[in-house]
């Protein structure tokens, strides 16, 4: 199987586009799409793996055990900002998150 192969499985398998991986990584337009023909750098293949949740050497194919090649994050805070909060594989808009954020709080504007 090829890195791009890989690639689109798993994320097929998590839900995702090409296209929205694409977009959820930073890269370029069609960047993976080129993967077909080209070595993508480290840099992207990182990112694309950290969408992912899973490791550079699975998607390489080097280890072939998806479990153990998970870096998963179990938890996240609301507020935090390195973290694109999504539902069915779309990001959450701002303006909703806020809303999301008084629910959880009681309904309290203003949180600490």
């Amino acid at each position: 199987m090829t890195l791009f192969d890989k690639v689109k499985e798993t994320a097929n398998a998590q839900g995702y586009s090409l296209l929205s991986l694409n977009e959820k990584a930073g890269l370029g337009k069609n960047a993976i799409y080129k993967w077909k023909t080209q070595k993508p750098s480290i840099e992207n293949l990182t990112k694309v793996a950290q969408v992912l949740h899973v490791s550079v050497d699975y998607l390489l194919g080097k280890d072939d055990n998806e479990a153990k090649a998970a870096q998963k994050k179990t938890t996240v805070d609301i507020d935090d900002d390195d973290v694109i909060m999504t539902f069915e594989g779309r990001p959450i808009p701002p303006e909703d998150l806020e809303v999301m954020k008084r629910f959880l709080l009681g309904g309290k504007r203003d949180h600490e």
